[in-house]
Parts: structure tokens; C-alpha cells; sequence
């Protein structure tokens, strides 16, 4: 976990952390982000009590002495007025302030109502906001096209298959970086694919995923490769497994390429469009979807139905006869 020094952490957060992990399965990118939503709030309680500046809740602050009985003491107020404090002075989002709420609650639902550690959990009677999520932004069937029309290059094949898979199979950007040659099945047109807590499913690809591998294929590099990368699917120019970091920068580039630059597309919204054309267009249940998106529960998935009905209000909002007027009046004999 390489943005939290867990040394300064106390047992009981650590603890937590490696329940997380190692019991819940969550991913280690999850579990860093539980790791910095609860130092943060209690480097903000150790700061507002003892009257420093709050800009130091954002250095490492030892907490590692932090006892039960700190836990206990820390009041509903206490936890409202972090949350304040994020959206004000932090500026964050609804949406990360609901995710920091919901860190804060499972740490003291670990230490309170499954372990018992403290006998008060202060968080029993605060929910996360159930607002209306946002809409997540997809990329259009044109603009999907054009995004695989503007591939060009040294490495046309690779990045061509890579933006097909995301396009067509949703997958995330850990999974894609992930995939090895093992993984592919092309004779059964099928994909295996390791998601979120080392959870496996298999997929069935496509014409356009196969042909797009095959094409790959003919021109991955094979001869400089070594070790745990001579398996992997995607190779970097360095002849090394293709990381987060250059794939999503090869994304942007054609992102930009499109006209799409700072529009808040990225990686992650392929995965969105690809179940959004799934359900426009295939007539998917949604059921299937999540299957294919590899979600734990509906409600997330669930989401893309609610981009259809939008559309849908759109479509009957642009009616030429969406003119409000009043019936004429009739008159009396």
C-alpha cells in the first residue's frame, strides 16, 4: 500500500485493512482507499481536538497509539463535522464524501458490532446518503466507431485489440492489464478474466474481439520477453506486460484524437459504454450484464436501465406537440 505508511496506523485500522484483504477479498486499490479515508478522519479528530491546523490531517500523523478507547470516544458530531469539513474545505464531491462515510462506517461496524473491541458503534445512526447516483458517462455507437477508426501507429494491432476488448466486453482497467495468453481460448471464443478479489469469470468473445486478437497476435512481440511477462497478452514497447499507466495514457490519445479531450472520458467510461450499447441495443437482460461486468450486486448494474429511461423522457420531452397550452374555452349557449 504505497500512499499509506501503515506503520503510523493503529492496530486496529490495520487490522481492519488486512480483514479487508485477506477475508473480503476486496482489491488492493480498495483497501488503499479505506486506508486514506481513515487516516484522514482520524488525523482530522486528532487535529480539531488538540486545536492544530487542519492541514495537517493531511501529513503522516503517528496514530499508531490510537487505543479503544479513543474509538469509543469519537461522537456523531464529530463524524458530521469531518464530512462538513471534506465538502468545504476539501472541496470533495458527494459522492466521495458518501464513500468516506461508508470507510468510516464499516471500520466501526468491524470493531464494535462483529468484534466487539467497543461496546458503542457512533456510527449506528448515521446512513449513506441514498440520492439519486449520478449517470455514468459512455462514449455513443458513433463515437465508439470513430475512437476505433482513429488507431493508428506502430502498434495499430495492439492498441486496435485492446480498445475492442474494453468496447466489447467491459472489462476494467486492472483486468485488461491482467490478461494472459493462458486466458484466451480462441477455438471456444471465450475469456477468462480475473476481476476484483481474484474473482474469475469467463466471457465469450465476439467476432470482432477474436478477429482483433488474432491480428494482434500475428505481431506481439515473443523473443525479448521474460519471466512472468512471456505470458502476458499485452506488451509495452519496452517488451514488458502493458501497465495501467501507459494503456489509459494510449486511451487519452485517442481520446483527444476524436475531439473528446476534456470531456471527462477516460478508461473507465469504455467500460461504461460497453454495457450502455449492450442494453440499448441487445436487448440484454440486465441480469446478464451483470454477469458479463462481473458486479457483486444488481444495484450496480441497474444504473444502465436508468440511461435508457432517461433517453427515453429526452425522446418524448423533443415531441413537436411538448407545447403546454390551455384547451380553448368553450362558450355557453
Amino acid at each position: 500500500m504505497s500512499k499509506v505508511d501503515r506503520s503510523l496506523l493503529p492496530d486496529r485500522v490495520n487490522e481492519y485493512l488486512n480483514y479487508l484483504l485477506n477475508i473480503k477479498a476486496h482489491s488492493v486499490l480498495t483497501v488503499e482507499q479505506y486506508a486514506l479515508d481513515l487516516r484522514l478522519f482520524f488525523s482530522y479528530i486528532q487535529c480539531t481536538r488538540n486545536k492544530q491546523d487542519l492541514n495537517k490531517a493531511d501529513s503522516d500523523i503517528d496514530l499508531s497509539d490510537l487505543s479503544d478507547s479513543f474509538f469509543s470516544s469519537v461522537t456523531m458530531n464529530e463524524i458530521y463535522s469531518f464530512l462538513t469539513f471534506c465538502g468545504s474545505d476539501r472541496k470533495n464531491s458527494q459522492i466521495t464524501r458518501r464513500r468516506k462515510t461508508s470507510s468510516i462506517r464499516g471500520f466501526y461496524k468491524y470493531i464494535s458490532d462483529q468484534m466487539g473491541y467497543i461496546e458503542k458503534n457512533p456510527t449506528a445512526q448515521i446512513s449513506v446518503s441514498s440520492d439519486q447516483k449520478r449517470l455514468p458517462k459512455y462514449l455513443t455507437l458513433d463515437q465508439s466507431k470513430a475512437l476505433l477508426d482513429a488507431v493508428d501507429g506502430p502498434y495499430k494491432a495492439r492498441d486496435y485489440c485492446i480498445l475492442t476488448l474494453f468496447l466489447n466486453c467491459g472489462l476494467r482497467l486492472a483486468e485488461l492489464c491482467a490478461l494472459n495468453l493462458s486466458d484466451i481460448d480462441v477455438s471456444n471464443k471465450t475469456l477468462l478474466v480475473t476481476g476484483k478479489g481474484n474473482k474469475q469469470r469467463m466471457l465469450y468473445l465476439n467476432d470482432a474481439c477474436i478477429n482483433a486478437l488474432l491480428e494482434y497476435l500475428k505481431v506481439r512481440p515473443v523473443d525479448a520477453l521474460r519471466g512472468d511477462d512471456r505470458d502476458a497478452l499485452f506488451i509495452s514497447r519496452m517488451n514488458k506486460r502493458s501497465g495501467r499507466r501507459s494503456v489509459q495514457d494510449m486511451v487519452y490519445r485517442y481520446l483527444d484524437k476524436i475531439g473528446l479531450q476534456g470531456q471527462h472520458y477516460s478508461v473507465h467510461k469504455l467500460r461504461h459504454t460497453a454495457a450502455t450499447l449492450m442494453y440499448q441495443h441487445g436487448n440484454i437482460d440486465v441480469l446478464v450484464i451483470k454477469d458479463v461486468l462481473g458486479h457483486e450486486n444488481l444495484a450496480t448494474t441497474e444504473i444502465y436501465t436508468h440511461i435508457a429511461n432517461k433517453q427515453i423522457q429526452e425522446a418524448i420531452d423533443k415531441n413537436p406537440l411538448n407545447r403546454p397550452s390551455k384547451p380553448a374555452a368553450k362558450k355557453e349557449d
